[in-house]
């Protein structure tokens, strides 16, 4: 059933297209928060710009477009390669969204979102170490970064051992791969020791430079 995926790709898209970030800023703050700190729309950047309860309502809706295409997949093919794509569009949507001039986030929450959908039991494992890696370092992007490498070696080996399907595994790994290819900058200024840490880096952009 082509047709399948090709709405479940679409669905996705544009339910990770809704720019939750963008739409808290300019209710709370009456601000874009792309003009601000590192310029995405994701939950980091939601915490910097427009304060904790925002960001935690940006980090739910985040949440909820991944989990929805996955479902709806579900629903429409029981074929588990069906929800990658939602899952995998859903992505693609909340980093490249329509809805906001193809400006967006990194997916990281999007990301995690989907592997809800999947197996709420893999995320809930995944949190407390995600907390602790926040904890210890004090850089999301690096909890965000080793956050879904590890997901995507869990998933390699529950789906090794049959215990969920390779689709999954699939996922995972071209969602951690993306992930990290778009923390590229922040990896640069980690290495140079200019990384901002949680709580900090929250500047109008044009007076960091960055525009």
């Amino acid at each position: 059933m082509w047709w399948a995926f090709l709405i479940v790709a679409i669905i996705g898209y544009l339910l990770g297209s809704l720019p939750m970030g963008l739409i808290a800023g300019k209710l709370v703050r009456g601000v874009d928060i792309r003009d601000y700190g590192s310029g995405k729309t994701g939950f980091t950047n939601a915490l910097r710009t427009i304060g904790l309860k925002a960001a935690l309502l940006v980090l739910l809706g985040d949440v909820v477009k991944g989990v929805a295409p996955v479902l709806i997949a579900r629903l429409l093919s029981d074929d588990a390669y069906a929800q990658m794509v939602a899952g995998l569009a859903a992505i693609v949507g909340h980093d490249w969204p329509v809805f906001a001039g193809f400006r967006g986030g990194r997916g990281v929450t999007t990301f995690f979102g989907v592997l809800l959908g999947m197996n709420p039991l893999v995320v809930l494992a995944l949190v407390p170490v995600g907390v602790g890696i926040a904890v210890v370092t004090r850089y999301m992007s690096v909890m965000s970064m080793l956050s879904a490498v590890l997901a995507a070696a869990v998933l390699i080996g529950l789906a090794a051992g049959g215990v969920l399907p390779a689709a999954y595994a699939v996922y995972a790994n071209l969602g951690a791969a993306l992930i990290v290819f778009l923390h590229r900058e922040n990896i640069g200024r980690l290495l140079a020791g200019k990384e901002p840490k949680i709580g900090r880096g929250g500047e109008r952009r044009a007076e960091q430079g960055a525009q």
